[in-house]
């Protein structure tokens, strides 16, 4: 496709789009794109764009957010005017009809390009947002397992016995696994952290468990403690939050 052809659909595309006053969302009217996406009758667009939606929900969307169904008025003559269907539609949703067009045709391929360009974006600021709500889970724990070495600690438990007490502690979590079944199970060597390596959620069960735990720990007023009890009150922390989906 040469250069001047790929700028001029650049140009049209940018133009059409428009934007919420509300919101301040770009969108596109999908019979404003339907004729430069090669598409002639509204009818084969509708159905193009009945499978972009079904796409959008496979990926986990909420393709209402997406593909608005609105009525429009047009003007038929003079003064004579006909409501006829349209859809509202995101740069998202755009990406996905495209997606579902025939990559052969050169209005296709363009808009493939044209429409992910900002939704690749997107999508890396979605990943960023993850990254960070593990990372910040990541640290929750962290300062949870310490103030539980603290306590145990302080109640009489040796290095080996707070060792045993986290990996009963897996093992509750993880269906039976202790902590270095679960890293031969991922190859995790043995100086890093299982949790470095577990899913969000995952992570998240984990410092519920050593909250609770926690909890149960200070209620003990007794100084010194045996490493029996600590295993039953980890076990009866843990029961409910146990992760085995997808580590087994």
């Amino acid at each position: 496709m040469q250069s001047g052809a790929i700028q001029l659909l650049k140009n049209h595309f940018d133009a059409l789009s428009q934007r919420t006053p509300d919101e301040d969302i770009e969108f596109w009217f999908a019979r404003d794109i339907m004729e430069p996406l090669g598409y002639a009758r509204w009818e084969n667009f509708q159905t193009a764009i009945k499978r972009a939606i079904d796409s959008c929900k496979t990926t986990g969307y909420a393709a209402d957010d997406h593909f608005r169904g609105v009525t429009k008025m047009v003007k038929l003559g003079s003064s004579a005017e006909r409501a006829i269907d349209d859809f509202m539609l995101t740069r998202y949703a755009c990406y996905l009809i495209a997606q579902n067009g025939d990559p052969r045709k050169e209005p296709i391929a363009f808009a493939q390009s044209y429409f992910a360009t900002q939704t690749r974006k997107q999508e890396l600021i979605e990943d960023r947002m993850r990254l960070q709500a593990r990372l910040d889970a990541r640290g929750r724990l962290r300062e949870s397992e310490k103030t539980l070495s603290q306590n145990i600690y302080e109640r009489g438990v040796d290095d080996a016995g707070f060792g045993r007490i986290r990996s009963r502690g897996d093992a509750a979590l993880f269906g039976g696994h202790t902590t270095q079944a679960m890293k031969d199970r991922f190859g995790i060597t043995k100086t890093r952290p299982l949790a470095d390596f577990l899913p969000t959620l995952t992570i998240a069960a984990k410092n519920l468990a050593t909250e609770i735990t926690n909890h149960k720990v200070s209620l003990w007023q007794q100084t010194q403690v045996t490493t029996t009890p600590m295993y039953s009150a980890i076990r009866t922390s843990l029961r409910a939050p146990r992760i085995t989906r997808g580590f087994q």
